[in-house]
């Protein structure tokens, strides 16, 4: 009897249905996008409980067997890649908010917890979470990926707005990190640690996230500009001159098109930033009309800012839907989506290079950025079959990746190592701050079973 049968036989009857066996169920847990190889799991499982994910956990330890853990199965560079002599642990199920303490401005949330969920959930208390990646992914995947998005340019990233955690380790144990102060000096910083670890050092059962408190006002819109560098040149003068923009996002016009067509704009084909500001009436109008001062002079038209709710849904919606409407733009496609971030004084020069790389490729790449903060996206758009078009994406990632190191920025703002960057991290660390990490990882999970083959090679 293999490992994974002897541990269906231990422990698999006590799950029941979400002990998951049948082929077709374990097809549903392979991501599908981007290069990275990817299998269906052996066996997946779907606890409710953290004493159950204990359970697991010491069953897997004990057969040596590898477990990746998984949220939505949002990861971009194949963080959640499974493979078929894995346990996956589907902690989609663990989806209770424990607690909101709305007076300490902090919650309490298993990992499955999805942030629209979170946020539906808080409208009534005048809090709100505010790390948005786009796709509504669980908070647990965002903290082990340690996501920021939209917002970050103002609310800062996962880093920032996780307090506390509760982890199993790879043999079972559960550890607390952190606690609900918002600062302290005792000891190792654990639980950032874990935040952007991967899955590879243990799975995180509980969070505690801060919160923020809902802006008296709101303003969303969108700016377009005669010229893409005219629309960056903008935000590294806002940014520079300390204006706090909630949100300040990029869009080529290739990236225009897409949203024009998949969300039900209208907006013209030409480079544009999708903007929003929070604060008062008085601190809004003031943010918007330094802005306008700024952009007036780099080639930017109106400045069509609303207050109106329904159009910032919209607007929104059809930023998040980038990904689907760059699909779209060409038929039985897939995409690979890769991200640098750079220095802000940096920024022009790293997207005219990958702009100027992909049209010498001749390839459909939409770009788009979460620019207020130096990080931007190339959404390569690529038949499955079409192996030369992956190839020459290939090359311009790597150009990318090899600015963004030269000028001091990194290989990914956003996404994580998984299997996509990990020659990259060496390269951005170095072999001697790498050996650390990998030293950090033999400690902790010295048998290598959680989330094998990420992060290093």
């Amino acid at each position: 009897m293999d490992g994974l049968a002897s541990l269906t036989a231990a422990i698999g009857a006590d799950f029941g249905d979400r002990w998951i066996t049948a082929p077709g169920a374990l097809a549903q847990y392979r991501p599908l996008e981007g290069p990275h190889p990817a299998d269906a799991p052996g066996i997946v499982v779907q606890p409710l409980t953290i004493i159950e994910v204990q359970r697991i956990v010491a069953a897997a330890h004990a057969a040596a067997i590898p477990i990746v853990p998984w949220g939505v199965g949002t990861s971009l560079e194949g963080n959640a890649a499974v493979g078929a002599g894995a346990l996956c642990v589907d902690l989609s199920r663990m989806n209770r908010i424990v607690e909101i303490a709305d007076a300490d401005l902090l919650c309490v949330v298993e990992p499955g917890v999805t942030r629209e969920q979170l946020n539906e959930d808080l409208r009534s208390t005048g809090l709100f979470f505010p790390i948005d990646p786009g796709a509504n992914a669980t908070l647990g995947g965002m903290i082990a990926t340690r996501a920021s998005g939209t917002n970050a340019v103002r609310y800062g990233t996962m880093r920032e707005n996780v307090l506390a955690l509760q982890v199993v380790l790879p043999d079972g144990r559960l550890i607390r990190t952190g606690t609900r102060a918002r600062k302290s000096a005792a000891g190792y910083d654990l639980t950032h640690l874990f935040t952007g670890s991967e899955g590879t050092l243990g799975l995180i059962v509980e969070a505690t996230l801060r919160l923020h408190g809902i802006p008296e006002t709101v303003l969303s819109g969108t700016w377009p500009f005669t010229t893409l560098a005219g629309a960056v040149d903008t935000v590294i003068a806002a940014v520079q001159a300390g204006i706090p923009v909630a949100r300040i996002e990029l869009l080529d016009e290739a990236a225009i098109r897409a949203c024009n067509t998949h969300g039900g704009l209208d907006l013209p084909e030409q480079p544009m930033l999708f903007v929003e500001l929070h604060g008062s009436p008085a601190s809004v109008a003031e943010q918007r009309a330094m802005l306008a001062a700024i952009g007036e002079e780099l080639g930017g038209g109106t400045l069509a800012l609303s207050t109106d709710r329904d159009e910032q849904r919209r607007l929104w919606r059809a930023r998040h839907q980038a990904l689907p409407a760059a699909r779209a733009m060409l038929p039985g496609a897939v995409t690979w989506i890769s991200d640098i971030c750079v220095p802000i004084s940096k920024l022009a020069e790293a997207i005219g290079r990958a702009q100027a790389a992909i049209a010498a490729a001749g390839l459909l790449a939409p770009i788009l950025g979460h620019v207020g903060d130096g990080n931007f996206h190339v959404f390569f758009v690529l038949h499955p079959d079409d192996r030369d078009a992956w190839a020459r994406a290939a090359k311009v990632n790597a150009a990318m990746i090899d600015f963004a190191l030269s000028v001091g920025g990194t290989c990914t703002g956003e996404h994580g190592i998984g299997i996509g960057k990990r020659e990259a991290l060496v390269r951005e660390h170095g072999a001697d701050a790498v050996a650390v990490m990998r030293d950090i990882k033999r400690a902790i999970d010295p048998m290598g079973l959680m989330n094998p083959s990420k992060i290093f090679l």
